[in-house]
């Protein structure tokens, strides 16, 4: 059963640091309203006074005459804490790319991505599994990063893709209960590439959280930004490559679509056929460009008993119609929507808007946002403010610079982040925290 909204009380907003002011209130239902000020959006591209490394309201600041490649290596680091690496691997490589050079970037990367593929083989051979898995998550996110930066039409990206997809084949195999390598019916020929991940609690249906990427995160990160805190809390996971993502638009070339209702609801007509999932139960999370996707599933896909936007989008046109083919995600944007130009871009992302679509959601509705995300806090505000008056039961959590994981989608912090969207999703499903704990048969998960 799902809880109501004014049954948790945790759900409120840091009052502390400068950059982010808080005013929160609380409506007649006990709901908290907030509204967030002094943030300046879109402040991704702009280069710091200090041009040595250091660390910023956002996090850790490496190369700060290349925001975006600080930005993707912030990334990097920040899922080191979630197993995606480890803090010296990820400095050492950093130590040796040339600032600026996506080339260097591929290379070193590379490079620790094989050591630790290799050096997980040789401790499965060994028997020293714990350790393998270890070597293949961190391997798996490496591969991820070596492959971020190169063209589409680069004969070594989908290689470098299917690299990081057998780690994480083996890590997820090795798990109790095993994970499953999923292929879910979408098009013909065309499936949603998948990892279902059970959680290690005991029960014949458990609850499902499906979890998305946005316009570069893919199905194998998604155990870095949300997974790991929901299979923790009980709640089994479908890491999905939807439509214009991962290995279903490098393989099958399926681009991004506005009505993200209809890939979503196959997901849904999948879980649906498992005998281990509570039918009643089933959510969605999408990060990024993901919170647009999840959000316009909620608002027609009314077998979703919640949705969280981890970053929030009002209009993809709003916040990319006047970027050029110079924007430090230009080629992600194109790529994604199948447009050989930013302006042919611009029309096809016209439609991907909430607006007149969200007062149609009829689920609990989490906006979770960054203090400084590149996403804009503006449009996380106006998402939430526009759900609340058409009777969305909506939450609203910003994350400021003094609880860290003030980055786009917690990325300097994703503990943070999957504590947040998790706890927030195990309440509304009416999930005792506690007694849950006693039974787990992985509690190391």
């Amino acid at each position: 059963m799902l809880m109501p909204a004014n049954s948790a009380q945790v759900y409120t907003f840091s009052l502390t640091g400068s950059i982010v002011a808080t005013k929160i209130s609380h409506n007649s239902a006990g709901c908290v309203m907030a509204a967030v000020s002094n943030i300046e959006d879109d402040a991704i591209e702009q280069i710091t006074a200090d041009r040595g490394p250091h660390y910023e309201p956002f996090g850790w600041h490496h190369w700060p005459e290349h925001p975006w490649l600080s930005y993707q290596f912030r990334r990097g680091l920040g899922e080191t804490q979630e197993g995606g690496g480890s803090v010296s691997e990820v400095l050492l490589a950093g130590s040796r790319m040339i600032p600026g050079d996506l080339e260097s970037w591929h290379t070193e990367w590379m490079r620790i991505a094989d050591r630790n593929w290799q050096r997980g083989l040789a401790e499965e051979s060994a028997g020293h599994v714990r350790t393998a898995m270890n070597c293949f998550l961190r391997a798996a996110d490496y591969y991820r990063q070596a492959e971020f930066h190169l063209e589409p039409n680069d004969k070594r990206r989908l290689p470098t893709f299917e690299k990081m997809e057998a780690c994480s084949h083996k890590f997820i195999g090795y798990l109790n209960p095993p994970g499953q390598v999923v292929d879910i019916p979408y098009e013909p020929g065309k499936p949603i590439c998948g990892y279902f991940v059970r959680a290690p609690f005991p029960g014949d249906r458990l609850p499902v959280l499906i979890c998305m990427g946005g316009l570069d995160s893919i199905k194998d990160e998604m155990w870095f930004m949300q997974a790991h805190g929901c299979l923790q809390r009980g709640i089994s996971v479908l890491m999905i490559d939807g439509p214009g993502q991962g290995g279903t638009l490098r393989r099958h070339k399926v681009h991004s679509r506005p009505d993200t209702e209809v890939p979503i609801g196959k997901c849904i007509d999948w879980l649906l056929q498992r005998p281990d999932v509570d039918p009643e139960r089933i959510a969605v999370c999408g990060s990024s460009l993901g919170g647009y996707y999840a959000a316009r599933a909620g608002c027609y896909e009314h077998r979703l008993a919640a949705v969280i936007s981890h970053g929030a989008i009002w209009s993809v046109h709003d916040m990319w119609g006047n970027k050029d083919d110079n924007f430090g995600l230009a080629m992600h944007i194109k790529w994604v929507l199948g447009a050989t130009s930013m302006k042919e871009a611009h029309e096809k992302m016209k439609p991907f808007t909430l607006d007149g679509h969200l007062e149609n959601m009829r689920c609990p509705y989490l906006v979770l946002h960054g203090g400084h995300d590149v996403l804009t806090v503006s449009a996380a505000r106006k998402t939430y403010e526009y759900a609340k008056a058409k009777g969305v039961d909506a939450t609203l959590r910003i994350i400021d610079p003094e609880e860290t994981g003030a980055e786009h989608c917690q990325h300097d912090n994703p503990t943070i982040g999957q504590e947040a969207l998790a706890d927030w999703l195990a309440d509304r499903f009416g999930i005792d925290q506690r007694a849950l704990l006693k039974t787990s048969v992985n509690p190391l998960i």
